[in-house]
């Protein structure tokens, strides 16, 4: 444990206390890079845990080095928790108020914007992703959060990993790529090959951590990346949270457009207005010769959205570079308007008419 104002010189395979109290010896190995043979590094407050790259701007930890100091907080991704309370383990933790009649307000959250699929695999993180950068390259201040907490994939789409550093009052920083303050259970967890393993109640109080107990700074919007379905998640959400709106992410294929009428019932249940559809993987258009093959079914998105008097944000192909870029941390969106990151940003254009109060119909 590194207490406030406490100064490590970072050698070539050591580290010297130079001010300040706690204990380094548990640190692990450290691999300054080529030509800096030494590095200062600096806590911002009272820090357990891990010492992080990025905060030793010149030098990095070595992989076996992670985790090596006393952990500040601690998490157990196990059903024998043994305080069902406090999953994420946060230090000067207070419960947040159950009370499932008071919608709350995040503090520093202007808009709180929700994306949902209600049917999986039809590529909502992807467009919660690219959604939240080119929101960002718009103008607006950013954050994005994997509600996901059996299956977060916002770390791999960001490519960020690590975990958050504690503030000195007791919350999670969120760790940012691309102009974007990211939360994802993903950062919180030992690897990425850990499972989860939570029933319900804790499944319910991680999220109000990750909800209520995340310190964003000064966000126009906060775009929440839901898990598929009408679940424990989006029920806690929209009985707790005051939520702008929200956008549904499906294919045309019949089978997603039933779950998607059953997420727009939900919505509606608990008053949250819904933005407008969004059709994902709309057409496939062959690199060579150019045909277009609509795999899910043509139009079904836009047809669903007309009867229903709700907007229709746009539409995505299905196309092999957005896929690669998103498995390597970079969104197509980064790329700007023009070519694939358009239609991200028309979607974008939209949301934010929205969120003015522009929008054609708020249900």
């Amino acid at each position: 444990m590194l207490n406030t104002g406490t100064i490590v010189r970072i050698g070539k395979g050591s580290v010297a206390l130079l001010h300040g109290s706690g204990s380094v010896a548990s640190l692990g190995q450290i691999c300054p890079s080529a030509g800096s043979p030494s590095q200062f590094w600096s806590p911002a407050g009272s820090i357990g845990g891990q010492i992080r790259s990025s905060e030793a701007s010149q030098s990095h930890l070595c992989p076996n080095s992670f985790r090596t100091l006393t952990q500040y907080r601690s998490f157990t991704s196990s059903i024998t928790s043994s305080s069902h309370s406090n999953p994420l383990g946060l230090p000067n933790f207070k419960p947040a108020n159950t009370n499932l009649g008071v919608k709350r307000s995040l503090s520093r959250v202007k808009h709180i914007l929700l994306v949902s699929s209600c049917k999986g695999g039809v590529g909502k993180s992807t467009v919660s992703t690219n959604l939240a950068i080119a929101l960002r390259n718009l103008g607006l201040s950013v954050g994005l959060l994997d509600a996901d907490i059996f299956g977060p994939s916002i770390p791999k789409l960001m490519n960020l990993h690590g975990e958050p550093r504690i503030s000195q009052q007791g919350k999670l920083i969120p760790l940012q790529n691309y102009g974007v303050q990211t939360m994802s259970m993903g950062y919180l967890i030992p690897n990425e090959d850990s499972p989860i393993v939570w029933r319900g109640l804790m499944l319910q109080k991680a999220l109000q951590q990750l909800l209520f107990d995340v310190e964003w700074n000064d966000l126009d919007v906060l775009v929440i990346d839901l898990p598929p379905g009408t679940g424990d998640v989006q029920i806690t959400i929209g009985q707790m949270l005051k939520v702008s709106g929200a956008i549904i992410v499906s294919t045309s294929q019949d089978l997603a457009l039933i779950d998607v009428k059953k997420g727009i019932s939900m919505f509606e249940k608990v008053k949250i207005p819904i933005y407008g559809l969004v059709e994902n993987m709309s057409v496939f258009v062959c690199p060579n010769c150019h045909h277009e093959e609509h795999l899910f079914g043509k139009d079904g998105v836009l047809k669903e959205a007309e009867r229903l008097g709700i907007d229709y944000l746009g539409s995505i192909p299905l196309n092999r570079e957005i896929c690669s870029k998103s498995d390597e941390g970079f969104p197509i969106a980064l790329s700007g308007k023009d070519g694939l990151g358009r239609y991200y940003y028309e979607i974008a254009e939209g949301v934010t008419r929205h969120l003015r109060g522009e929008g054609e119909r708020e249900k």
